[in-house]
C-alpha cells in the first residue's frame, strides 16, 4: 500500500509541477527551435511548443526520491549518490537546452564538447562505483573494476545518447521510459531504496506523459532525457544487475544504431539505409502518422523487454545462484 500511495504522490506532483512549469517556459519563450535540415512537418507544428520541460524531473526528483527512501524505510547514503549521475547527466542537457535557448537555435554544445562534459561526468562516477561499491553483471557475478569501469562509462554515456535520440516524436522517450522502469518493477523486483528508485522513474514518466503525449505541450528536452537515462543506469547498477540495460533499452538501442548505421552508410559507400535517423523518421517520411510510430514504438519496446529478460533469466542467470 504504501509503494501505491508513493507512486500516485509522485505521478501528482509531477503532473502539477509540469504545470506550472509549462506557464513559465510560455511566459519565457523557451520553446523548442527545429533543426532547417529536420522534417517539415516538425517544423510547422512544434516550433512553437516549449522544451526544457524535463527540468522538472530534477525538481520533483530531489524533492520526491528522498521522500520515497523515507517513507519505503529504504533510504541509505549510497542510494542518494547513485542519484549523482542522472542529476549530473541532467546537468549536462540542461546546459545544452540553456545554449539552444539563448541562441535561438536548434544546435547547442558541439558534439565533441558535448561528449567531453558527458566523459568528465561519467568516468569519474564510474570508477568510483566500481573500486567503491562493485559492479555485478548480474546478482552473483561481480566484474573485475578494470573491466567494469570502461564497461559501465560505455552504458552510461551510449545510454544517455541514446534516450535523447529517441526524444523525437511527442511522448515517445518518456513512453519507452516508463516501459523500461515498469519492467525493473516487474521483471527485477528490487526493494528498499532501489524500490523507490523504480517507482520514481515510471511515477515521473507517466506524469510528463500528461503533457507531453501527442499533441505535446511540453518537450523534456536534453536534460530531461539525460536525467531519465542516468536514472535507468545507475537504477540497475544499485540492483546489482547491470545487464538489465540490454532489455531494458531496447528501443533506445534501436535508434542509437539506426543513427550509427545511416552514418556509416552515408560516409563509406555515399548512400542512405533509411530515409532520415532516428529510425522513426524513416516511418514518419514513409506515411505513417506520429501517434501510430509512437505506440508501435511503444509495443516494440515492451516485446523486446520481455523477451530480453525471458533470454537473459534463461542464460546468463540459470547457474549463478541456483
Amino acid at each position: 500500500m504504501k509503494y501505491a500511495c508513493i507512486w500516485l504522490g509522485l505521478f501528482f506532483l509531477q503532473i502539477l509541477a509540469s504545470e506550472y512549469w509549462i506557464k513559465r517556459l510560455n511566459r519565457w519563450r523557451v520553446v523548442q527551435v527545429q533543426k532547417s535540415y529536420g522534417l517539415k512537418s516538425h517544423i510547422e507544428t512544434k516550433s512553437t511548443t516549449p522544451s526544457m520541460g524535463g527540468v522538472v524531473f530534477i525538481a520533483v526528483g530531489l524533492a520526491g526520491i528522498p521522500a520515497a527512501f523515507f517513507l519505503a524505510d529504504g533510504g541509505s547514503l549510497r542510494a542518494a549518490l547513485f542519484l549523482l549521475l542522472p542529476l549530473g547527466a541532467a546537468g549536462i542537457g540542461f546546459a545544452d537546452d540553456w545554449i539552444k535557448f539563448s541562441r535561438r537555435s536548434s544546435e547547442g554544445f558541439p558534439s565533441l564538447y558535448k561528449l567531453y562534459a558527458q566523459i568528465g561526468l561519467t568516468l569519474p562516477w564510474s570508477a568510483w562505483v566500481a573500486f567503491g561499491e562493485g559492479v555485478s553483471l548480474c546478482p552473483g557475478l561481480e566484474i573485475h573494476p578494470v573491466i567494469a569501469v570502461p564497461l559501465l562509462f560505455l552504458f552510461a554515456i551510449g545510454m544517455m545518447n541514446a534516450v535523447n535520440v529517441t526524444d523525437g516524436l511527442d511522448g515517445l522517450a518518456a513512453g519507452a521510459s516508463l516501459v523500461s522502469f515498469a519492467g525493473v518493477l516487474l521483471w527485477i523486483r528490487p526493494d528498499g531504496a532501489a524500490m523507490s528508485l523504480a517507482l520514481a522513474g515510471s511515477a515521473m514518466c507517466a506524469g510528463f506523459l500528461w503533457h507531453n503525449a501527442h499533441p505535446a505541450q511540453v518537450f523534456m528536452g536534453d536534460v530531461g532525457s539525460h536525467f531519465l537515462a542516468g536514472l535507468l543506469v545507475a537504477l540497475c547498477v544499485h540492483c546489482d544487475f547491470l545487464i538489465a540495460l540490454f532489455p531494458l533499452g531496447f528501443l533506445f538501442g534501436l535508434e542509437i544504431v539506426s543513427v550509427a548505421i545511416q552514418i556509416v552508410a552515408i560516409r563509406k559507400f555515399n548512400r542512405k539505409v533509411f530515409k532520415m535517423s532516428p529510425v522513426h523518421h524513416h516511418f514518419e517520411l514513409s506515411g505513417w502518422s506520429e501517434t501510430r510510430i509512437v505506440i508501435r514504438f511503444w509495443i516494440i519496446h515492451a516485446v523486446g523487454v520481455a523477451l530480453g529478460a525471458v533470454l537473459v533469466q534463461q542464460t546468463l542467470v540459470l547457474g549463478v545462484w541456483k
